[in-house]
């Protein structure tokens, strides 16, 4: 059986409707399913609603995506966001939570662009509102022009860790990637790892430094064409395998008559 894993929602409001929707671009969806071989079942923004212990020990694996809305800074003692800032604290409020439950209890995840940025806050560390304001840093927001492969093309490179998990893969030392944030790692979480950063020292990849189990994010949207990357094809392949590897530890073997 494939492992089941949870993709948590961000809140969404239609023009023409008064009640929100709870949705996630389709592309997460089949990246999970095709690229990590699991069951993908989509965990609304219910915030409070929730018991996150409970609904952790249900999952063989939690995958979070990128999303339009910025965290909001009052998680990692930042600076109000201005009032036209767009923001999701349904989205904040059920992800940061559950975050911390599946890591407490084993379960691995994998986090992508928003989803890195949602790891290292749930750990405790901090984020750079706007990366491009930051001395010393590139700016790393999407190209507003062209088509969905150009603006989710690849734009920079960045360099991994000698001896960690990503030169490991893929048995190189860095490779490219695309580029489409504006909020970015300022200080890490105590217990992640850096595993990969961008020609200007911002934190690109970040790895639970526990040995034990995935706890993995990226910077970069790799569920885009994730099949053509070397790297991005193999983190979503070894999330699968310990999705699996997970459920098969924690589901009682069928006794043989």
């Amino acid at each position: 059986m494939r492992p089941l894993v949870g993709i948590p929602a961000g809140l969404i409001q239609l023009p023409g409707h008064s009640i929100p929707t709870h949705g996630i671009g389709e592309r997460y969806i089949r990246a999970v399913r095709d690229g990590s071989d699991a069951d993908p079942l989509l965990v609304p923004a219910l915030a409070e609603d929730f018991d996150f212990d409970l609904m952790a020990s249900r999952l063989d694996g939690l995958f979070l995506t990128g999303g339009r809305a910025n965290i909001e800074p009052h998680h990692y003692g930042g600076p109000p966001f201005p009032e036209d800032e767009y923001r999701d604290p349904p989205r904040d409020n059920t992800v940061l939570p559950l975050i911390r439950a599946c890591v407490d209890r084993g379960v691995p995840v994998f986090g992508v662009c928003r989803g890195l940025q949602e790891m290292n806050v749930a750990l405790g560390g901090s984020l750079h509102y706007r990366v491009h304001l930051v001395e010393g840093k590139q700016d790393h927001r999407m190209p507003r022009d062209g088509s969905i492969d150009e603006r989710f093309g690849k734009l920079h490179r960045v360099s991994f860790t000698p001896g960690g998990l990503f030169e490991r893969l893929i048995g190189d030392t860095g490779i490219e990637v695309n580029t489409a944030h504006a909020q970015g790692i300022d200080r890490l979480a105590d217990g992640l790892e850096v595993e990969a950063t961008a020609s200007d020292g911002l934190i690109e990849g970040i790895r639970l430094g526990d040995g034990n189990t995935f706890v993995v994010g990226v910077q970069w949207h790799a569920e885009h064409r994730y099949g053509e990357h070397a790297l991005s094809s193999a983190l979503f392949r070894a999330f699968g395998d310990a999705a699996r590897a997970y459920a098969a530890a924690r589901t009682p073997r069928a006794s043989v008559a």
